[in-house]
């Protein structure tokens, strides 16, 4: 079922694909400092494509005592490389770790070239899973095919140094964090991170700020909805979204993403309630107070399948 789902929402993202990367795009990856130890750059709304380079994901660092620490390594080796340079025009301290939100594409392609440079990775232990199926191996030859050169047969799937399960507090470089799993959400590997020195919140793809979420075929939405409700333990002054700009809002921000999916859930669980074919349910579902909303032409329709047939394996 996983792979069935994987290569329909591969078919449906590859359709839209060359209409929206006709366009020429200007990659920038210019760091912007959020507090006084935390920087992040900001990926382009936008789907993945030679354009673009796949910088369509956020990734953060944190200049600590004695070292830094990346969250997240973007979409291709050249677009981590890059990060790198930036990060080593900010501070000559050495980049000691990665720490990976969810193994989606594009946040893992540049793991590779921190490993080169000696950077240790953690990622929480439901991605072994992940990395070890067809899906992965799938999604990694599409890219090479869609994203060359900066995605090419070089690129690798990364394993991590370590492997985390539970809340962990990790001192890294000086840096004390605490790294909370919150999946099955978005991906079953799920984790935020919180630094309570600057009370940034890296809230990874549970977060999405001023575009519509991606909902892949192992999302949970009814877990997504109870792990947004975790920001708010937090109490950070700033959150660091998968996708968009910060947000000093968080509450509005998941207020709006929460909405979503709980309109997600009710909309295509009275389709399967009632044996609707999801054509039909689609077609007689309001979008309304979606459609407006960036990524809504390119991701609604394959969110609200996937959404779809979780709720119809919940009733096998």
């Amino acid at each position: 079922m996983l792979s069935k789902r994987f290569l329909l929402a591969l078919s449906l993202a590859c359709c839209l694909m060359p209409a929206f990367s006709q366009s020429q795009q200007t990659v920038t990856l210019a760091p912007k400092q959020i507090s006084t130890s935390v920087w992040y750059v900001e990926g382009m709304t936008a789907l993945g494509s030679v354009e673009n380079k796949n910088f369509i994901s956020n990734a953060a660092f944190i200049i600590g005592p004695d070292g830094v620490v990346v969250i997240d390594a973007l979409g291709s080796p050249a677009l981590a490389d890059a990060l790198i340079q930036a990060i080593r025009k900010i501070t000559t301290k050495k980049i000691e770790a990665v720490i990976v939100t969810h193994y989606h594409a594009d946040h893992i392609y540049g793991l590779q070239s921190f490993r080169k440079i000696g950077a240790k990775i953690f990622a929480h232990h439901a991605a072994k899973e992940y990395l070890n199926s067809d899906t992965a191996t799938q999604r990694l030859m599409a890219s090479r095919a869609e994203l060359a050169p900066w995605v090419d047969a070089n690129t690798k799937l990364i394993e991590p140094d370590t492997w985390l399960s539970g809340e962990t507090k990790l001192k890294l470089s000086g840096i004390e964090l605490l790294v909370k799993p919150v999946g099955p959400a978005h991906t079953p590997e799920d984790l935020v991170i919180f630094f309570p020195k600057d009370k940034v919140l890296f809230a990874g793809d549970l977060l999405f700020k001023g575009r519509l979420p991606f909902i892949g075929a192992t999302a949970n939405t009814g877990s997504w909805i109870q792990a947004l409700n975790t920001f708010l333990d937090f109490k950070s002054t700033v959150a660091i979204p998968g996708h968009g700009p910060v947000t000093e809002n968080a509450n509005a921000d998941i207020e709006l993403l929460r909405d979503y999916l709980i309109y997600l859930r009710k909309n295509m669980g009275k389709a399967v309630d009632e044996l609707e074919l999801f054509d039909e349910a689609y077609a007689a579902t309001d979008w309304s107070r979606f459609e407006n909303i960036p990524m809504f032409k390119f991701a609604n329709r394959m969110n609200a399948y996937n959404t779809y047939l979780q709720l119809l394996d919940t009733k096998k």
